[in-house]
Formats: structure tokens, C-alpha cells, sequence
């Protein structure tokens, strides 16, 4: 079974707190969650429902990649 990997990815907006996940394999795709966590529980939800609205939901199973960014600064004490 030929199984399509699809990728997304999540950056953390330090000003909402939350992580925003986008792809360019999964059409409409723009969610955002407090966690990691959340996150994908939520991409199990919403990228099937958006595959097959845009009716390109493969037969058998899906998977996705979720790759993530978050960048910090620290201020250090003079």
C-alpha cells in the first residue's frame, strides 16, 4: 500500500502564544493551538475533512509530517 505522506508545518507566534500550522499539500489548511499536542490532535480532524472537500482524499490511510520552528531570545543580565 502506497501511503501519501503529507507535510505540515507549525511556527510558534511568540504574540498569540499559540503555533500555527500551514501546508502547501493540504488545501485550505490554517489552524493554530496553544500545544503541540492540540495541535496535532486537531490536523487527525481537520486534514482528512479538508482532503476530501477538495476531493483529492486518497483510498486506504493518510499520514503527515509535522515539522515545527520556534525561536527564542533571551535577554542575559549585564
Amino acid at each position: 500500500m502506497n501511503e501519501r505522506a503529507y507535510t505540515i508545518h507549525a511556527d510558534w507566534d511568540p504574540e498569540a502564544e499559540v503555533w500555527v500550522a500551514t501546508s502547501d499539500d493540504v488545501p485550505g489548511l490554517a489552524t493554530e493551538a496553544e500545544t503541540i499536542e492540540s495541535l496535532t490532535a486537531k490536523l487527525r480532524i481537520m486534514v482528512p475533512e479538508l482532503l476530501e472537500a477538495n476531493h483529492v482524499l486518497p483510498a486506504g490511510s493518510i499520514s503527515f509530517e509535522l515539522t515545527t520552528h520556534r525561536q527564542e531570545s533571551i535577554r542575559l543580565a549585564s
